[in-house]
């Protein structure tokens, strides 16, 4: 299913380029990793991994 979004992303004309990204986060309460899943635009994907 993720190759639908990202091919239909890449479809779109005029619009940003877009990347699907995974961050593991841990959780504070029970000491799990958790992921969080987003599709953002590329100039972003640095934002989103350094938690900002």
């Amino acid at each position: 299913m993720a190759k639908k979004v990202v091919a239909t992303l890449k479809k779109t004309e005029g619009v940003k380029n877009f990347t699907k990204v995974i961050k593991a986060v841990k959780s504070e309460k029970t000491g799990a990793y958790i992921f969080k899943e987003e599709i953002i635009p590329q100039e972003m994907v640095k934002d989103f991994l350094a938690g900002k």
